[in-house]
């Protein structure tokens, strides 16, 4: 574990923020990848240790830890600068229509770690881990299958054999969300912006069992809480729905990530990364090499101003309003109602949305969804649970069972519009923030936050029309 940390593919972490834009608005948010993925390995292995200990019968080997805490220390290799920033603003803009996602680079820039590091890796060696075992560390980190090649009634991983089943639970829970890599950011994330974590991962270790679930005419290995422990899941996907709330999906948060990434996006073509073979890529077509890729972190940003090409005007620019925080203008907010029949915003409706939003280019369309992490279903209804008088038999609760004061619904969406240009464009701003408030309520939208600016102009219009009384 220590070998792999003191690789420059896992040390480039140290310069990539856990909470990209988020570090704006709180100063305190100051913690990286890199702390965040040794905290998750540490987590991992501690759950797995823990359900050997109390189910000797699992046959959990040293093997299995170690790829689980491996796992969970590469898990986040592939972030891009200003981590979720580059991924979801970023790289769909950049590179239309093509699907990728960060647990791929991260498979890539582990494999790409284990190749240029052959000589350091020493007691990676000497511990005895094989091909399969590889494979089930990137099958972990992606939390699926490498390649889905099986029919679904058949097993579809290859790293383990369907007996632990169980063990692609630990790092990215993939069936309720519940893993150690939640664990550890919300309690990492709670602690830098000075917030409260209501939920207890160490509590959840303790009461955990592993036990057999019959379902579709397949019987899988689960982990599995104990009954009591409802209330404190329900905790930990709350505490997920406040962090997006105050933090990760705070306006002025993704305010600051909207100018960065379109700085980024006007810079894309003229930064170049050079890969193997001295070829040079383009910071979207870095991911394709490794050798590149790594020279991506926070520190993008650096380059920018310090080029005094004519190409780069547009994106030094933006970068300085930003140091002078002179931000981008939020025309308004508004709740999603029943649009087109349906309380989600599918991309489809999402693309109506934009369409009638973008008459006027210089604004930003963002989407804005919170949810308890499985979009409108209940993620503990998704969940298996054991009585402690009958600790070898699962079943699931509902919420109904647990509590009468938990929430009857668990999606929750919001659009906002931001304004480009800067102040001088005042009547064209007022004008925009007429039209979105019309938008609104002609679609059923409820309008919860729209521009100081019009309500100055409507408080000055009222004393106006008093005084001329």
């Amino acid at each position: 574990m220590v070998q792999i940390i003191d690789t420059p593919q896992f040390q480039r972490l140290r310069y990539i923020k856990q909470l990209g834009g988020g570090y704006f608005v709180y100063p305190g948010a100051s913690h990286n990848r890199f702390e965040h993925s040794i905290g998750v390995a540490y987590l991992a292995g501690l759950q797995a240790r823990t359900l050997r200990e109390n189910q000797p019968e699992l046959n959990i080997t040293d093997k299995d830890i170690l790829c689980v805490e491996i796992a969970g220390l590469c898990h986040d290799l592939g972030h891009g600068p200003f981590s979720h920033l580059f991924d979801q603003m970023f790289m769909p803009q950049a590179c239309a229509n093509e699907k990728w996602k960060h647990e791929d680079a991260s498979v890539e820039m582990f494999e790409y770690l284990l190749e240029k590091n052959k000589e350091h890796l020493t007691e990676m060696e000497n511990s005895g881990l094989e091909d399969n075992d590889l494979v089930f560390i990137k099958e972990l980190i992606l939390g699926e299958p490498l390649r889905e090649e099986s029919s679904p009634s058949d097993w579809p991983y290859k790293g383990r054999e369907e007996d632990k089943s169980f063990l692609y639970e630990i790092v990215s829970n993939k069936q309720n969300g519940i893993d150690v890599d939640k664990f550890d950011y919300f309690a990492r994330d709670c602690h830098h912006l000075g917030l409260k974590n209501n939920f207890d991962h160490m509590r959840y270790f303790k009461f955990t069992r592993v036990i057999g679930v019959e379902k579709n005419k397949l019987k899988r290995k689960h982990i599995c809480s104990r009954d009591k422990e409802a209330g404190n899941l329900y905790d930990l996907f709350h505490t997920r729905n406040r962090l997006h709330r105050r933090a990760y999906q705070h306006k002025v948060t993704k305010n600051v990530e909207i100018m960065i990434k379109d700085a980024l996006l006007k810079a894309n073509n003229q930064i170049q990364f050079e890969g193997k073979n001295e070829k040079f890529y383009t910071l979207s077509d870095a991911k394709d090499d490794m050798e590149a890729y790594i020279q991506l972190t926070d520190q993008v940003t650096e380059r920018i101003p310090e080029s005094s090409s004519s190409e780069m005007e547009q994106a030094r620019n933006i970068l300085e309003r930003i140091m002078r925080r002179d931000l981008y203008k939020l025309v308004g907010e508004a709740k999603v109602g029943h649009f087109n029949n349906s309380l989600y915003l599918k991309h489809s409706i999402i693309g109506e949305i934009k369409c009638s939003l973008y008459k006027i280019r210089v604004k930003e369309f963002v989407p804005v969804t919170y949810s308890y992490g499985k979009g409108d279903k209940d993620p503990v209804e998704c969940s298996y649970f054991y009585k402690k008088d009958e600790p070898g038999k699962a079943f699931q609760i509902s919420k109904q069972q647990v509590s009468n004061f938990l929430p009857e619904c668990f999606l929750e969406q919001t659009i906002r519009l931001y304004w480009k240009k800067k102040d001088e464009d005042k009547t064209l701003l007022n004008d925009v923030t007429q039209k979105f408030m019309v938008w609104c309520k002609d679609n059923g939208f409820q309008v919860i936050f729209r521009s100081a600016m019009l309500e100055v102009k409507k408080k000055i219009s009222n004393v106006v029309n008093l005084c001329n009384g």
